[in-house]
């Protein structure tokens, strides 16, 4: 059963800003997610509910609720951990829906 996905402006708007390759492989593995394949992306749990997509130097915050995939967070990843507060910014998000 393919999920919904919800993505919120802050992400969006950093992916609009890639080149249109990185932003086709994004997709692609949007895609892979939304159908349940998770054994073909780089998926790394942050806290609870909370998970890294990892595509190249790139990193999607995300978590799942129900049936919606909500993408709250984009980054271009240059150190070796996620940010404290993107990863506090989507736990908030998440106890909030």
């Amino acid at each position: 059963m393919e999920q919904n996905a919800i993505f919120l402006e802050v992400a969006a708007e950093f992916i609009q800003t890639l080149a249109i390759t990185d932003q086709a492989k994004i997709a692609a593995n949007i895609v892979m997610l939304r159908s349940g394949d998770f054994s073909s992306v780089h998926v790394k749990q942050l806290d609870g509910q909370i998970h890294e997509l990892i595509v190249k130097q790139y990193r999607l915050i995300f978590f799942r609720k129900n049936t919606t995939l909500y993408v709250v967070g984009a980054f271009r990843k240059k150190s070796a951990k996620t940010p404290l507060r993107e990863i506090r910014h989507a736990r908030d998000i998440f106890k909030n829906l």
